[in-house]
């Protein structure tokens, strides 16, 4: 074999691999933090807290706090601005101990490219001034960039982990034409048509969920009662008349994946697969249930909170499950049993 050798590094040595994926699966529950704390930012109207400056202040750097407004949206950018040198962080690791082309590096980039892309959405809201009482409906439509944006950097991030396991590093050829040789995708295959749909789903989903949240936030309700009647009002406002689509299809595709884990699960009988098959269905149960008590108890900032973290738990779920069911190695060899979760 010609050329100079790889670049040793966590595809070789266990110890640095673990290191790595620590850190990465470390990103992964930060970014969560920094979105849930962008979520309460928009629940509770503090998105001008720093006015319509961005990235200062109101107009300053670190300006000293006057409104809980203010300190709320200040951390958030904190928070988002830490975010963003961690992932450069990661990236830069990724690209220094990760041969060419290996997927790790692909995934660290997407992330990095995602971390840039939901900074520039989030300047864009503050200055265009789409936060608070803004109810056009331009904000919808940033608002739900937004979310698949959010989506696919915790994609990337999840990805970065998943794929640094020291396996993917053995698997033949993985350094050298990296995803391609890590998952084995075929446009007559059920497993990766059912996955990619439940994908797409989980999306929509989400999409929906940010337009109700945001009719949550700008038209409260203090009960159940006094929400249906808003829904059912002449001349209700879009993102309220919205709000009924959520639920709905929160519950079609609660049966579409539990049928989808089922039959992925038999197609790909591997343990890893199974499991993750059964974390998804679990998630989304429990998911469905606290967004049953958060419709019932008129959206309270604590159950929106909740109920979008588990929205991304799910997210996440189903990205594992995709990138177990469709390596090569779970494709080619359905009997054999890969590492596990």
């Amino acid at each position: 074999m010609t050329g100079a050798p790889e670049r040793s590094g966590p595809a070789s040595d266990g110890a640095s691999a673990r290191r790595f994926r620590r850190f990465a699966w470390g990103l992964v529950v930060y970014n969560l933090g920094v979105i849930l704390w962008g979520a309460y930012v928009r629940a509770t109207g503090s998105g001008a807290g720093c006015g319509n400056h961005w990235p200062l202040c109101n107009g300053e750097v670190l300006p000293r706090p006057e409104s809980a407004e203010t300190l709320i949206e200040l951390t958030h950018r904190l928070t988002s601005a830490l975010d963003g040198l961690l992932v450069l962080a990661l990236a830069v690791w990724a690209f220094r101990a990760f041969p060419r082309r290996h997927p790790v590096r692909w995934a660290a980039a997407g992330s990095l490219v995602f971390l840039v892309s939901e900074a520039l959405i989030g300047a864009g809201l503050v200055r265009f001034e789409l936060v608070a009482g803004n109810t056009s409906i331009a904000r919808a439509w940033v608002m739900a960039a937004h979310l698949l944006n959010t989506f696919l950097l915790l994609a990337c991030l999840t990805l970065t982990a998943e794929w640094a396991r020291p396996r993917v590093g053995r698997e033949p050829g993985a350094g050298r034409t990296g995803i391609r040789r890590v998952l084995a995708v075929s446009a007559s295959d059920p497993a990766a048509w059912l996955l990619g749909l439940g994908l797409v789903g989980v999306l929509l989903l989400g999409v929906s969920g940010a337009v109700a949240a945001l009719g949550d936030t700008l038209f409260p309700a203090a009960t159940f009662e006094e929400g249906l009647a808003q829904e059912l009002a002449p001349g209700a406002h879009a993102f309220v008349r919205l709000r009924v689509f959520h639920p709905a299809i929160a519950f079609a595709l609660a049966l579409y994946l539990a049928a989808a884990a089922f039959a992925v699960a038999r197609l790909r009988p591997a343990p890893a697969v199974e499991r993750r098959a059964g974390w998804l269905v679990r998630l989304f149960v429990l998911q469905l249930a606290v967004g049953l008590a958060n419709l019932w108890l008129a959206a309270p900032v604590a159950m929106q909170l909740l109920h979008l973290l588990l929205a991304d738990l799910v997210w996440i779920a189903l990205v594992l499950l995709t990138a177990a069911a469709l390596t090569r190695s779970t494709v080619t060899s359905p009997h054999h049993h890969p590492e596990g979760a």
